[in-house]
């Protein structure tokens, strides 16, 4: 490697293999409870939860830890109305012929609609939005690398954050998603909206969609070599 400033690695923790496999089977069973629901109690989560989430996003790997990323944690009910307005106009234009034959058929399964209740009912949303300059410093104008691929990673670590909290999730990305830039009052010449996380308790009533529940088996994810 090149000279760089660098530290001892002094907080990893090795475990034996027996408790190696244990704490990954854990947490596959942690992350086989994880599911998208679409009906989410108004039931308050403290802020503090949220917060401390997206702390944790905010360790994810970046390319040339530019950390191309900014989360805006809506809590407002006026915010979050205008939201699921907006929303909800560009979904009824998808149902209604802008997705196509096939993928509306693909969607079928999981009898979605252009009604997004819980963008107005949960307790939170996060609207997750890439940068295309920064860098580490907030004041750099350096150019983000690999932007798309570390946003990506970020939001996988703050679902997981969310499901290991307590607390459900859905991931929404209405196209396009420019309003979200004008809604939470961000750069519209930096940013871009990447995803919409909904998250809060599920409702009691709340389902999972038997397709959803289909996932690929070993083999077909994965091959060894």
């Amino acid at each position: 490697m090149q000279e760089h400033k660098n530290q001892p690695l002094t907080d990893f923790i090795e475990y034996s293999h027996d408790e190696m496999l244990a704490r990954a089977n854990e947490f596959l069973q942690t992350s086989q409870r994880r599911h998208s629901i679409r009906s989410f109690s108004d039931r308050p989560v403290p802020k503090e939860i949220i917060e401390t989430c997206i702390k944790a996003a905010g360790t994810a790997p970046s390319g040339a830890n530019h950390q191309p990323w900014h989360f805006v944690a809506i809590n407002s009910s006026d915010v979050k109305k205008q939201i699921r307005d907006a929303a909800e106009k560009l979904e009824r234009s998808f149902y209604e012929g802008r997705a196509g034959e096939e993928w509306l058929d693909a969607l079928k399964p999981l009898g979605t609609d252009a009604k997004k209740p819980y963008l107005e009912h949960a307790p939170w949303l996060i609207a997750v939005f890439s940068q295309k300059k920064g860098g580490v410093s907030t004041d750099d104008k350096n150019t983000n690398y690999y932007v798309h691929e570390s946003v990506g990673l970020a939001t996988g670590f703050l679902i997981q954050a969310l499901h290991r909290a307590g607390l459900a999730t859905l991931t929404h990305t209405p196209k396009p998603m420019s309003f979200l830039t004008d809604i939470c009052g961000r750069d519209k010449d930096n940013e871009r909206p990447y995803m919409l996380l909904i998250a809060g308790y599920p409702d009691e009533h709340a389902t999972v969609p038997m397709h959803a529940l289909d996932k690929k088996s070993i083999d077909e994810i994965a091959s060894f070599i």
